[in-house]
């Protein structure tokens, strides 16, 4: 009568000639290393990311470089405010760590120059946009003063349909710079090499 194998012993015989590559997890591991010291490196901006990766051994090295480049490359984005500016430098100062070209260097500092006018133009914009909503926004202040019978006094952005205006406007100066952005990310990508 022959013997009925138990499912781990079925699954040890179906992975017996299966073998572990060391190799290719060492390289796993060393990109998901760099991704967490990309990630240190934009939380403490003043941290070696050059010593970070002499450190590594030189098998290892190109997949730390691509994990670290794989997480900056993808924060380079329209900042929100001027410690976004802040970000955005340290993200440069890290890539320039990674792409050693000085056309990159030059590019990057003309990125960071254009989104440091957008952050001046989208103020501008905002103030614009108020000021050519506000004559609507006392209309409907008046509306509801009459209907409820006390002076209202509204905030433009509780406003939905002033948010909505506000959006579409911001939306669309925004991408004017969101091209170059694109630009910049390409010719990184072009540029680097682990």
């Amino acid at each position: 009568m022959p013997r009925i194998k138990s499912a781990l012993e079925l699954a040890l015989e179906r992975t017996e000639s299966v073998q572990s590559d060391k190799a290719g997890i060492g390289q796993f591991e060393a990109k998901q290393r760099g991704k967490k010291l990309a990630n240190e490196f934009l939380s403490d901006p003043q941290m070696s990311l050059g010593e970070a990766i002499k450190k590594t051994p030189k098998e290892e090295r190109a997949s730390l470089k691509q994990g670290i480049f794989d997480v900056l490359v993808t924060q380079i984005t329209v900042p929100t405010s001027r410690d976004g500016m802040k970000r955005l430098e340290a993200i440069g100062n890290g890539l320039q760590t990674m792409i050693v070209d000085a056309g990159f260097k030059t590019l990057y500092r003309q990125l960071t120059q254009a989104l440091s006018h957008y952050l001046d133009e989208a103020d501008r914009y905002a103030e614009a946009i108020q000021r050519q909503y506000e004559p609507k926004l006392r209309q409907k202040e008046a509306e509801l003063s009459r209907r409820f019978g006390r002076e209202v006094r509204l905030d433009p952005l509780q406003d939905p349909e002033f948010v909505n205006f506000y959006n579409q406007n911001m939306n669309t100066l925004k991408a004017n710079y969101q091209a170059a952005i694109t630009q910049v990310r390409e010719q990184a990508r072009a540029l680097f090499h682990p």
